[in-house]
């Protein structure tokens, strides 16, 4: 497997699957606590499913620090599109200016240290 390209399509994969188990319940205010608790770990389990390969076959190929910083990135791109066609909500202005502000962190990340 190339991690090059293995590692940020599990991320995506994990990362939106992990989406649905932190925020999905919001659409589902009348589910007891309880409830939304156990499903939401229950999805995550499919996502610890993506994450941990992801993470395992990346490093070495990635730092964790660009792991990370890759991962952020994945989770507010995939947290943008969700909340749109999900909850229904808009993107304003301050978060696309916030999700700038993190592609530039990666392109950080990616320079390499002399």
């Amino acid at each position: 497997m190339n991690a090059t390209f293995t590692t940020p399509l599990l991320l995506l994969g994990s990362n939106i699957v992990m989406t649905f188990a932190w925020y999905g319940h919001l659409k589902q205010p009348q589910w007891p606590l309880w409830l939304a608790v156990v499903l939401s770990w229950g999805i995550a389990f499919f996502e610890y499913c993506l994450a941990v390969p992801a993470n395992r076959l990346g490093y070495g190929t990635f730092t964790g620090q660009q792991l990370k910083i890759m991962q952020e990135v994945i989770t507010l791109a995939v947290f943008a599109v969700f909340s749109v066609t999900f909850l229904g909500e808009a993107i304003r202005w301050n978060y696309i200016a916030a999700m700038l502000c993190l592609v530039a962190a990666v392109g950080f990340m990616f320079i390499p240290a002399r």
